[in-house]
């Protein structure tokens, strides 16, 4: 014989593989290690035949005690308040369990010292490596990562050379307004969302090329500010009824914004979409129950968080990071009761 068997009844241990095989337990150990070049050799094939023959399992604990990993993701939203964030954040949460890991979450309330609070607090209970909602146009603690080489992905969001799933938002845009315009509105209004979300900067990219490509101007009279909650969305509904001049339709880059922009609309007196079309962005899962349900774009929250958590798995287990570090998924339009034609445009 090669070695010793198992004892009977009992469950091999990597002692036993080690004896049976003829090497020594350090030898099984790299074997079985996918991370170890040795892993790919003939003979770790050949160790790993034993181990099966044997019955052996490695255990999975022991091995991430050697690595010094906890099987942990630490995630950051702005708040789980937020349905868009609470979306994303229970898509990534199960697209880490199916993958035999767990997700911890933390708020930032939108709030850069808070933000980097909480991330350091994750990494010193040793997550393996951490998913943000969180980044801005100036980085905040994704660039800290960055540059200190820390696992990490952004979803929903973009930052300089940070690995990143994102909807394609300027495609968003495009598709919203263009909607609006194949109607047959002319005079197309948008709640633009904050400068400093690279989303809502991108939909409103989107939003300008459509009207520049059916030769249509963007009146600033007709955008109207925001944040991404429901109370900016009113104000912005407020701003619109007090205008001198109103758009026939609006697009506003958030569904949160856009709830808060109808709701006031509607208590004016105004009907939707009668006297205003309205498209949102998200397609969160209330805008369908709606009274009038609301055209939305959806973004794919599932892909986005499994495709999330791949990419920092793969950079959490040193492999080869993927060709497509920033990858970018296409949304879809919805259309609802929330728009229609303008009055006196023809059938």
């Amino acid at each position: 014989m090669a070695g010793k068997e198992a004892r009977a009844g009992s469950r091999p241990t990597i002692a036993d593989v080690a004896d049976a095989a003829g090497v020594a337990r350090s030898t099984v150990s790299r074997a079985m290690n996918r991370e170890h070049t040795f892993y790919r050799s003939d003979s770790a094939a050949r160790i790993r035949a034993v181990a099966e023959s044997l019955g052996y399992e490695p255990n999975p604990s022991a091995a991430n005690l050697r690595r010094r990993q906890t099987n942990t993701i630490g995630v950051l939203v702005s708040r789980l308040t937020d349905t868009v964030m609470a979306t994303l954040y229970e898509e990534i949460a199960a697209a880490c369990a199916a993958r035999g890991y767990h997700a911890l979450v933390a708020t930032t309330y939108g709030d850069p010292g808070l933000e980097r609070e909480n991330g350091h607090a994750m990494l010193a209970s040793r997550v393996d490596g951490l998913i943000l909602t969180t980044a801005t146009t100036e980085g905040g603690l994704c660039a800290e990562l960055l540059e200190r080489g820390i696992p990490h992905v952004l979803a929903l969001r973009a930052y300089g050379i940070s690995p990143s799933v994102t909807g394609d938002d300027a495609l968003g845009g495009y598709l919203a307004t263009r909607h609006l315009i194949d109607l047959g509105h002319r005079e197309i209004g948008i709640v633009a969302g904050p400068d400093e979300a690279p989303t809502a900067l991108a939909r409103r990219e989107g939003y300008r090329r459509a009207l520049a490509e059916a030769g249509l101007m963007e009146p600033p009279e007709f955008a109207y500010p925001s944040t991404f909650s429901m109370e900016s969305g009113e104000a912005a509904a407020e701003a619109f009824l007090a205008g001198s001049r109103r758009p026939t339709a609006v697009f506003a880059v958030n569904d949160n914004t856009a709830i808060g922009f109808t709701s006031v609309i509607q208590r004016a007196g105004l009907r939707i979409p009668q006297d205003l079309s309205v498209v949102g962005y998200n397609d969160i899962p209330l805008v369908a129950r709606l009274a009038v349900p609301l055209t939305s774009v959806r973004v794919p929250f599932r892909e986005i968080a499994a495709a999330a958590v791949d990419e920092l798995l793969t950079s959490v287990n040193g492999q080869p990071a993927s060709p497509q570090r920033q990858r970018v998924l296409a949304p879809t339009l919805i259309p609802r009761a929330s728009t229609g034609r303008p009055r006196g445009a023809g059938a």
